[in-house]
């Protein structure tokens, strides 16, 4: 799979399938890698705005020998590893594969954590720690990856997957904000695990289908106080457990448990109020539809300012896309596929990848197509469910996406 990108974007070592926009008369060479800055510059220089490379052709470069390599301070290694937070250093099919294993071993992590809160057992926090670093790399490789599959969801396993989903979104909406990668951990952690005390919350109350009565969720509320004893109880500290337990505070005070407001509230858990609710929004449960992203971005509208921060709620908005990465989308010519990857600077005409025809209802040929050089016909019609066409998406997936 071949990505545009623009000429600030292109990195030594990259391999340029052609030029997409120039405004220079110069003629460039199609093929090759780009092995220099110096060749970047030269590029620029011309007039080269835009190219296509084959991210699978992406020279790796050297690592210096053990003996040579400067210890990092510890200012260096904090430092994001990327000055732009829309690069990737891998294609999204490459890296799906690992994404759905960390996404696998998250969730096993969170089943025995269950068991052994439900024991009297403290939790073992370190391979939480592992699997937060995991999305960590992950996304800094791809984001697209993790991000498809938070939009994949199993109607009967919210509790896992909703913590599951708010880590990897954090993790990208950290990452957009150019947080360093010590921070970016402990918000990937802390959100991995801000759900946690939810299994101290009775079964009848925690899932019932209905409305809780006032008395039931006076006793739900306490989930946020629960997460944060047993993550301090487990040797964790600082920006995870604000997290787990000050997610549900709101900027005006009205939220719970501890009734905090204002400047009370970190950055760190304002972002994490706002992914909280975007992915309990937009999920599907047994006895409840899931939004649209963009129903789900209006409600935390609404919420802006008593409850949300305005200024953080529109980045994230902006890193995550208002067609996120994985979701289902009708094109006006009636095909269907699924947002493959977003487009910053036009977020209505992202990449698409379609397989499937909605006006004579059947399976077709995947076909990529980038909404920015479509055609007239093509243009993004709205989102849709899957139910609708009675699509199964991670069959899709694993079997186009997946190698």
């Amino acid at each position: 799979m071949h990505d545009t990108i623009s000429i600030n974007q292109l990195k030594p070592g990259m391999f340029v399938v052609q030029v997409s926009k120039q405004s220079g008369s110069v003629k460039i060479k199609n093929q090759g890698w780009v092995k220099t800055q110096t060749a970047i510059d030269k590029l620029k220089k011309v007039g080269v705005q835009e190219v296509i490379i084959d991210p699978d052709k992406t020279l790796q470069r050297k690592k210096p020998s053990k003996e040579a390599k400067p210890k990092p301070t510890s200012t260096e290694s904090a430092k994001p590893q990327s000055s732009d937070p829309w690069a990737s250093s891998v294609s999204v099919e490459s890296e799906l594969n690992k994404a759905q294993r960390l996404y696998s071993e998250a969730k096993q992590l969170q089943s025995k954590a269950f068991k052994d809160i439900k024991a009297g057992r403290k939790i073992d926090v370190g391979p939480f720690k592992d699997v937060a670093k995991g999305f960590m790399d992950s996304v800094f490789r791809n984001q697209d990856a993790l991000a498809c599959l938070t939009r994949l969801r199993e109607k009967d396993a919210y509790l896992m997957e909703h913590s599951i989903n708010v880590s990897i979104l954090m993790t990208i909406f950290a990452k957009h904000l150019r947080l360093d990668t010590d921070t970016i951990h402990e918000l990937a952690t802390g959100a991995l695990l801000h759900d946690i005390g939810k299994i101290k919350i009775p079964d009848e109350i925690l899932h019932k289908p209905g409305r809780l009565s006032e008395q039931e969720f006076a006793v739900i509320k306490d989930h946020a106080r629960f997460s944060k004893e047993i993550l301090e109880q487990s040797g964790l500290t600082g920006i995870a457990v604000d997290i787990a337990g000050f997610h549900h505070e709101r900027i005006d005070g009205t939220g719970y448990p501890f009734g905090k407001k204002a400047e009370e509230i970190s950055q760190h858990v304002r972002m994490a109020s706002i992914v909280d609710v975007y992915d309990a929004l937009t999920a599907e449960r047994v006895y409840k539809e899931g939004m649209t992203p963009i129903q789900a971005f209006k409600i935390l509208k609404d919420g802006v300012p008593n409850h949300f921060d305005g200024e953080l709620l529109n980045r994230f908005i902006q890193c995550i896309g208002v067609h996120p990465v994985g979701t289902l989308v009708k094109l006006t010519n009636h095909k269907v596929g699924v947002v493959s990857r977003s487009n910053p600077n036009d977020p209505l005409k992202p990449q698409v990848k379609t397989f499937y025809n909605a006006k004579h209802a059947h399976y077709t040929q995947v076909e990529d197509i980038d909404l920015t050089r479509a055609r007239a016909n093509e243009e993004l019609e709205a989102a849709v469910k899957p139910e609708l066409f009675n699509i199964d998406l991670m069959r899709f997936f694993k079997h186009s996406l997946m190698p």
